[in-house]
């Protein structure tokens, strides 16, 4: 049965990549926006994010220093359109503070480091749970972990490749077996294209939407990091898209083939 799964992974990435191209995820200019978007978009839709990081932008604050020389009630402010402003300037000062006191200061010695000890420093911060540790891994480290949201659980259970279950862990290995395992020659490299993305569809979330190029979204990585990247976006493309919570729209989605037979 692994095998099974595994190849079911494989196999709706090649067809969602055919369909749908690259992604362009996560779009920010650097590193530490990344990192930031991934505290704000927490609860909320990714257009209040966007404002958000405009204000912080304008002010020139969307910077190490930016974040740790603001009071903490002027970021409150400036982060507001994205919910939970108090708790969100809090941990994003947390954050920084873990980034002085443990790694000097410097996000090239924190993602330095091995990725399963690097996850645990940023469990271990309040407010950082698995998906935001991971996106903070992937997008702005280019570590290779796969990052599981709602939309992945909702489709692989209505695939029936994992069961309600199923833990965070259990499908983010999943999906890490699925692709590092690959059998011998079976490549999974997205060919990496310049200008406007292929993909045709809108979101209020990064990788649904219609992404220009970013700086990080262009920047160098690992196949196995870029794969990660790229099949992330596809997935909640399919889930904001076509793999409604309520009313599923499987007629037009690429992975209704894939569907199990009605019971």
């Amino acid at each position: 049965m692994p095998e099974a799964r595994h190849d079911a992974i494989r196999a709706y990435y090649r067809t969602l990549f055919s369909v749908w191209g690259r992604q362009h995820w996560w779009p920010a200019q650097s590193r530490f926006e990344v990192i930031v978007g991934a505290y704000l978009t927490q609860n909320t839709a990714w257009t209040n994010v966007e404002k958000a990081l405009g204000n912080l932008r304008r002010e020139r604050l969307l910077t190490i220093r930016g974040i740790r020389r603001t009071p903490q009630p002027q970021l409150e402010q400036l982060i507001r359109p994205a919910g939970y402003f108090r708790q969100k300037a809090q941990r994003l000062k947390t954050f920084v503070s873990f980034l002085d006191e443990r790694h000097g200061g410097s996000l090239a010695r924190m993602f330095a480091r091995p990725t399963g000890e690097l996850r645990g420093e940023l469990l271990a911060l309040n407010g950082v749970g698995p998906e935001t540790a991971d996106s903070i891994l992937l997008y702005a480290g280019n570590h290779p972990v796969f990052v599981v949201d709602a939309y992945t659980r909702r489709i692989l259970e209505r695939h029936q490749i994992v069961s309600s279950a199923a833990g965070y862990d259990d499908i983010r290995l999943l999906f890490e077996q699925a692709v590092g395992e690959a059998p011998a020659g079976e490549s999974f490299s997205p060919p990496r294209r310049r200008g406007r993305p292929e993909n045709p569809r809108s979101s209020s979330k990064p990788g649904g939407a219609l992404h220009r190029p970013s700086a990080v979204s262009e920047g160098p990585r690992s196949p196995l990091v870029q794969v990660f990247n790229e099949m992330h976006g596809l997935i909640v493309g399919v889930g904001k898209n076509h793999c409604l919570k309520s009313h599923p729209q499987c007629e037009q989605c690429p992975l209704q083939k894939f569907l199990p037979p009605a019971k």
